[in-house]
């Protein structure tokens, strides 16, 4: 075990301040990685402030972290020393049941997440608000050298919470809508538009329009406008909802052509109002959760190719406090990043 340095939390309402937490030492299959940087998700707020049920604390979130690797395990194979390295919102898994098999980690029922989860070792896990992490291999993925560290980070949580779904629904010459512009929604428009998409931006506001644009869409709706939904009334094949909102969808779903799908990513904490009869021509509504080890590696693959990366903001350690009331007041454009460094010299 070794003692790192890093910024976390002790209750629900505490700021986020300097803590020491311990790292184990690398096993056979491990990788110990020095961490660069670190992106703040959503996530991370609602679970240090226990909004999705209790945390354990002391705890320190963050799960999209990028780094260079200091030491590996004796059988590890994957990477080797120096290499650029990053770990997402996973960090085990049992590997033998029937969704690890499938290369989908994510729904294993022993799988552990980065953060405030019970290790295999017995131990709260820890994420990257620190100076150091320790991962099992298949849970470490290469970085290519088209993407600088930084703009990493963030890919590995809304790069694949939004590459997963749609690859997995669309195609070159759909029609796709992306409801939100915010830090999952500008990579999905950049995302849809890499796979051939025509791609339109539903927002609360015009507010953010040039950006949309400059990310891929073509087109630009305001839902505070009237008469938008029914302009949009059958449009979509796809549509990818990253908002929190718990408004009525079945304005979004009236949106879809006959047969389309609409896949929310923006995980409301409150239940959403349905009216099913939208569904029934053949409509489908359905849930994603991040994606599998292997379809991270391709997701980070396909954003080195098509040019693909997040608008960040850095910011030092000693402003995360600040940073989360920013994203609640939906003041950052479109994601901060941490300098791991201001860890180290704090």
């Amino acid at each position: 075990m070794s003692t790192v340095h890093a910024y976390g939390f002790v209750s629900s309402t505490s700021p986020c301040r300097p803590l020491e937490i311990e790292r184990r030492a690398p096993g056979p299959y491990d990788v110990l990685f020095n961490i660069a940087y670190c992106g703040i998700c959503h996530s991370d707020i609602h679970t240090a402030r226990s909004e999705w049920g209790p945390a354990r604390y002391p705890l320190v979130v963050g799960h999209e972290i990028t780094g260079i690797v200091r030491e590996i395990g004796s059988k590890v194979t994957k990477v080797k020393v120096g290499d650029r390295v990053g770990v997402g919102c996973m960090v085990d898994s049992c590997g033998q049941c029937d969704y690890c098999r499938q290369g989908m980690e994510q729904f294993c029922s022993k799988g552990v997440w980065t953060y405030g989860s019970m290790g295999y070792d017995g131990k709260v896990t820890q994420g990257g608000y620190s100076q150091a992490i320790t991962v099992q291999e298949h849970f470490v993925f290469q970085i290519p050298e088209a993407i600088s560290l930084e703009d990493a980070a963030p890919l590995l949580c809304a790069g694949i919470t939004t590459y997963s779904p749609l690859k997995r629904w669309v195609s070159p010459g759909m029609k796709v809508a992306v409801v939100g512009l915010g830090g999952l929604g500008h990579i999905g428009v950049q995302i849809a538009a890499a796979m051939g998409a025509e791609v339109s931006v539903i927002s609360h506001t015009r507010s953010k329009e040039a950006d949309g644009i400059a990310f891929g869409a073509q087109h630009y709706y305001a839902t505070t406008e009237e008469g938008t939904f029914s302009k949009l009334a059958g449009q979509f094949d796809v549509i990818l909802t990253t908002v929190s909102s718990t408004d009525d969808y079945t304005d979004y779903i009236n949106s879809l052509n006959k047969t389309g799908v609409i896949v929310n990513v923006g995980m409301p904490a409150a239940p959403l109002e349905i009216y099913m009869r939208a569904l029934t021509p053949r409509r489908t509504l359905q849930g994603s959760l991040i994606g599998g080890a292997a379809e991270t590696q391709d997701m980070l693959q396909f954003c080195a190719e098509h040019g693909v990366r997040p608008r960040i903001e850095m910011i030092s350690a000693d402003q995360i406090t600040a940073a989360y009331d920013s994203v609640i007041g939906s003041k950052v454009r479109y994601r901060y990043v941490i300098d791991a460094q201001t860890i180290h010299d704090r």
